[in-house]
């Protein structure tokens, strides 16, 4: 991918509203959602972007300043293009069932489960806990829906912003790493005792 790094919007748009319609934006995302990792290197000022599958090259054609209808039309062009570039240089169109470790997946998800009951189970018991029953009901409620609502909300959002912008497709995945890393450690190191505690206290 050979783009001018001016060119390139963070592609972060939790509402839907903003176009992503520039030379460099449209190979992006393509390749994104195509679940393509690419290396981004920076082309002359005002070029348009380029992306080269093994021999083929792909110039993309901006789409700023047309109709949507227009706009469209030259998205689906440039994502076909790619789609077949990616599909000569033997990239699959979709996952494969039979190469599937499904058993691997069942493992995975089980523990994932078991993990999450672990963690929720006693989790209300401990946020009981830690505050008295004047402030308790707010306490309890609004940090969890701004942890739940929106630091897990804008997950998908943040996640494809950053593959994007780095180009390699697991690069989304630091947004949750990096909040559950601030848990842990809040959890290991603020977290009080309420061994012993009043659950009445005011």
């Amino acid at each position: 991918m050979i783009a001018d790094p001016k060119d390139c919007a963070l592609q972060f748009d939790p509402v839907g509203k903003t176009a992503f319609v520039s030379s460099c934006d449209i190979v992006k995302s393509a390749l994104a959602n195509a679940g393509v990792s690419y290396d981004n290197q920076k082309a002359p000022a005002g070029t348009p972007a380029v992306m080269k599958v093994g021999d083929v090259v792909i110039a993309s054609p901006s789409a700023q300043g047309l109709s949507k209808e227009e706009t469209r039309a030259v998205k689906a062009a440039t994502e076909a293009k790619i789609k077949a570039a990616l599909t000569q240089a033997g990239y699959p169109a979709k996952a494969d069932p039979a190469r599937m470790n499904k058993l691997g997946m069942f493992g995975v998800l089980f523990v994932f489960v078991i993990a999450a009951t672990a963690l929720f189970g006693p989790l209300a018991a401990c946020l009981v806990e830690l505050f008295p029953t004047r402030v308790r009901y707010t306490a309890l409620s609004l940090p969890y829906h701004i942890g739940t609502g929106w630091v897990g909300g804008f997950v998908p959002f943040f996640a494809f912003a950053i593959v994007t912008a780095v180009g390699n497709i697991y690069a989304g995945l630091w947004y949750p790493v990096v909040f559950t890393l601030v848990s842990v450690l809040t959890t290991l190191f603020l977290l009080p005792e309420t061994n012993g505690r009043p659950l009445d206290e005011v």
